[in-house]
Order: C-alpha cells, then sequence, then structure tokens
C-alpha cells in the first residue's frame, strides 16, 4: 500500500486502491480486495451487504490518481515542464463523470482489478474511461470522468 499513497493523498479508511498491477503510458490497471469488515457494510445492506456504487467509482477515481501522478513523475524526471502540481502536490479533483453504468454487484470478500486509460488531455484536464472487472473476468462498471490535479489552495499546479 506504501506505494499507493506514496502517490495520492488518500488514506484509509478512504483508500480503495490496495496496490497497482500494471501501467502503460496511456493507463493503469490497479488491485482492491473489499474486506468484510469495512464499516459501510454494516448499513449497506444490513444482512445483504453490497459494495456502493459511489465507492466502486471512488475506487476507479483513486486509480486514475494513481495514473496521473506516475505519469507527473515521470514527466518531472524528463524534466519535460509538463503543467501541473509537481509530484506529493496537489490533489485530484473530480470535473465531470458521465456514462457510468454497473452491471454486477461486489461484494464483501470479492477483489476487483480497477482499470483506467487516458483518453485526452487539455487546458488543465485529463478525460479517462475506468473499468472494474472482478477477478473472474466479470464486468462490474464502467465509467467516463475529467480530472484536474489542482495545488492546495485551489490555485491551479504550476
Amino acid at each position: 500500500m506504501s506505494a499507493v499513497t506514496d502517490l495520492i493523498p488518500h488514506r484509509p479508511p478512504f483508500l480503495f486502491v490496495d496496490e497497482i498491477v500494471s501501467q502503460t503510458p496511456d493507463g493503469l490497471v490497479a488491485k482492491r480486495t473489499w474486506r468484510a469488515d469495512e464499516d459501510f457494510y454494516k448499513g449497506h445492506y444490513p444482512g445483504a451487504p453490497i459494495t456502493p456504487g459511489v465507492l466502486l467509482c471512488e475506487a476507479v477515481f483513486q486509480a486514475a490518481a494513481c495514473y496521473m501522478a506516475l505519469k507527473a513523475r515521470a514527466a518531472h524526471s524528463a524534466g519535460s515542464g509538463q503543467a501541473g502540481a509537481k509530484p506529493g502536490e496537489g490533489v485530484p479533483l473530480i470535473a465531470k463523470i458521465s456514462d457510468v453504468r454497473f452491471r454486477n454487484p461486489v461484494y464483501p470478500g470479492d477483489t476487483v482489478l480497477l482499470e483506467v486509460k487516458e483518453k485526452d488531455a487539455m487546458g488543465g484536464f485529463t478525460m479517462l474511461s475506468g473499468s472494474i472487472k472482478k477477478a473472474d473476468g466479470t464486468r462490474v462498471m464502467n465509467v467516463d470522468f475529467s480530472v484536474a490535479w489542482r495545488t492546495p489552495g485551489g490555485a491551479p499546479g504550476a
């Protein structure tokens, strides 16, 4: 988990990426196991726990934040002078969410793969697509979204 927490500001109990599985220049695959002892299962739903859709979306968004942080780190190391916050600075902010489709539920104990792919980047925003599959290949959800990385205080990164 330290590889993940070195990249993004999220921390337990609101960290939904366990590890990065693989990375390409335009995307990333991460993994998450939903543990039965997570507090939200007590109320969603008592006696029939299911992972809330908004948390599934958040897991994809956190995987995207990992991708963006790794990309920024690589650009910084290469000295490209890309706009945006420097690695380790700022936070990822969701700017737009569209076309969310839930196909199958996720239950306590399920391990899922979170996949994000960059579609475009302009004006300080990165447009991505994301999907979740269970370890057995069952499709869970997909979503299109846009992210901006901002420095603390709301000012765009320098």
